[in-house]
């Protein structure tokens, strides 16, 4: 078994406490097994669940600033979710150093979805007792970034609109730009021709509809359609080839 302080250093985790890293892998099926273990990772994991929520919150808020509510919650929701975050944990290896009991070890606890997730919130909890919520930030913004292309694949709840602006910040590290290009007919049937725009290769769509609003997500639409995330072929070389 790795040790904590190689595993940290691997992981890129600055826990200079070993007191708090240690609890932060020790599942109470552990605890209730070795009665010297002082204390197992549930208050630790209650704390991490917050700072996840908060940090996860603030990245999107400031990464999607066109993004409305609705979407923003559906994405921080899949991004931590339990499958998500156990995903993180197997990314650094927490598997390896986690303290379980008998029963759960030979049960396959290392690999169990719900445990690491666990055991990866415990862990966050520590890093912002021992280095404050930037630290957490720092850690968990590239992750985040790497996790949003799956997401945006997998996610078809999200509007066409913020499906793009993902894309388009994945992708070109910009923010799709709209301008309405036409407007006709009698004002209480109005029709808007919207056109949408990415990046300095010029990526366009063109939509229609009887609002604004309407118009620039069927912009959005076709943009996704053309460049091949609407279908979930998205790739940055079908991105960039358009």
């Amino acid at each position: 078994m790795v040790d904590l302080a190689t595993f940290a250093r691997r992981a890129g985790l600055p826990i200079g406490n070993s007191g708090l890293l240690l609890r932060a892998v020790t599942h109470r099926s552990y605890v209730n097994e070795h009665p010297d273990a002082v204390e197992d990772n549930e208050r630790l994991e209650f704390l991490g669940d917050a700072a996840l929520d908060f940090v996860t919150a603030a990245w999107l808020y400031n990464r999607f600033p066109e993004m409305d509510e609705g979407d923003l919650t559906r994405l921080r929701a899949a991004l931590v979710r339990t499958e998500q975050l156990a995903e993180f944990a197997k990314q650094i290896g927490l598997g390896e150093v986690l303290r379980l009991g008998r029963g759960l070890e030979e049960s396959g606890g290392r690999q169990q979805p719900t445990l690491l997730c666990d055991a990866f919130e415990a862990l966050m909890g520590a890093l912002y007792l021992d280095r404050g919520v930037h630290a957490v930030m720092k850690f968990l913004e590239p992750r985040l970034d790497r996790a949003i292309e799956s997401i945006l694949r997998e996610e078809r709840y999200l509007d066409p609109r913020s499906q793009l602006q993902i894309w388009s910040q994945a992708e070109y590290g910009v923010i799709p730009q709209y301008r309405t290009i036409d407007a006709y007919g009698p004002d209480h049937a109005r029709r808007f021709v919207v056109e949408v725009r990415v990046g300095k290769r010029r990526l366009k769509g063109v939509g229609e509809g009887n609002s604004k609003q309407e118009a620039a997500r069927n912009a959005a639409t076709d943009l996704l359609r053309k460049v091949g995330v609407a279908d979930g072929t998205s790739s940055a070389n079908q991105g960039r080839g358009t």
